[in-house]
């Protein structure tokens, strides 16, 4: 197979549909007619979304990839007239434990399967952990239901998974049941056209009411598995819009928009600013109990009781163009009992604040 080097959408990168290795690995071309100055795994990203750029470095690193019939490196620039030629590798098994694991779905077709996650459970297997996960529940689903996930991931255990939330947030995600769709719908969270908006309670008066927080995220210099805001050239743009809900003085309800997609987006955002999400002990919150936010007269019972252990963000809405339709699509999920009883209480208690804020989207009863 021969690719021209033309923009993504318009025939410059492969078709999952084109790319069969059934009898073994498959071959593909790019010839670049002009000068791009692009690192060679970039651009092998760009051409062949659906597989990793970790996969792709492996590839170049095998040696299953020429430049001009050389072998390169990954970091590789390339000019004008190179040929790059890439062995694909077969589809690696997408098998994985299928597991009786209660997943909440929103909406299903031929394509996509919607689903409102809940709280502590991870998308998909890590760190050798091969049960217990989003994946593993929705490998039962489909086997009981027909169908599979995409084998795009498989390799890390993640078939099917386009986007991810962590752990403990709460809310809509979408999962690819095809090369295509996974794809097509990758290619919207990569050029940052699908629409994103979160609930999020943090600790704090917000002020200004709205705002755009562009601000580099990075890995944390000490604390491993957290990130925080770099300035040095580990950091990547971030951009994160939030609009305040209500105000209850100590606590602020935001809608949030993310812009990008960089791990732990919302939660480092609004933590540098001084306003970490409510319970979310990572990066600044404290979990929330009974004492926390009423008066012995007003409280019965434990006073240490915990309202809400987690952190308070929850996925409400997402948004993107149908794969197989080309429609446009939406679809919200409802606040789940913690982050609803916690604000109930904070409303009961008073006093509780609805500013009027310009481009806000959710409403929190709605929900």
């Amino acid at each position: 197979m021969t690719q021209g080097d033309g923009p993504i959408g318009s025939g410059g990168a492969v078709d999952p549909e084109q790319y069969s290795s059934d009898d073994g690995p498959s071959q593909v071309t790019f010839t670049l007619s002009r000068d791009l100055q692009k690192r060679l795994d970039r651009y092998l990203g760009d051409r062949i979304p659906w597989l990793s750029r970790t996969s792709l470095q492996r590839l170049i690193a095998e040696q299953a990839v020429t430049v001009n019939g050389r072998h390169p490196k990954a970091s590789t620039k390339l000019r004008k007239g190179d040929v790059i030629t890439v062995i694909l590798p077969p589809p690696p098994s997408s098998d994985l434990p299928a597991e009786d694991i209660p997943i909440e779905i929103m909406h299903e077709d031929a394509d996509i399967i919607v689903i409102n996650k809940h709280d502590d459970i991870i998308v998909h297997p890590a760190r050798g952990n091969q049960s217990g996960t989003i994946i593993n529940g929705l490998a039962w689903h489909l086997r009981h239901s027909g169908g599979g996930l995409s084998d795009v991931g498989a390799e890390h255990a993640r078939p099917g998974v386009v986007h991810r939330l962590d752990r403990h947030t709460t809310g809509v995600m979408v999962c690819a049941k095809n090369e295509t769709a996974h794809w097509r719908i990758g290619k919207q969270f990569e050029q940052r056209t699908t629409r994103k908006r979160y609930i999020a309670l943090v600790h704090g008066n917000v002020e200004p009411l709205a705002d755009v927080i562009d601000l580099p995220i990075g890995k944390h210099a000490t604390i491993r598995h957290c990130n925080a805001v770099r300035w040095d050239d580990t950091g990547k743009q971030a951009v994160t819009l939030y609009r305040v809900l209500e105000q209850y003085g100590d606590f602020t309800l935001l809608e949030v928009e993310l812009r990008t997609g960089r791990t732990h987006q919302i939660r480092v955002h609004l933590s540098h600013l001084g306003w970490p999400i409510a319970g979310d002990d990572m990066y600044g919150g404290r979990h929330i109990e009974v004492r926390d936010l009423l008066t012995p007269e007003q409280s019965r019972g434990d006073r240490r009781a915990v309202v809400l252990g987690r952190q308070a963000l929850h996925a409400a809405l997402l948004g993107f163009t149908h794969p197989s339709t080309d429609q446009d699509v939406e679809y919200r999920a409802p606040l789940p009992e913690d982050m609803k009883n916690l604000i109930q209480i904070l409303r009961d208690r008073g006093p509780a604040k609805q500013p009027k804020v310009n481009g806000r989207v959710l409403d929190a009863n709605s929900l």
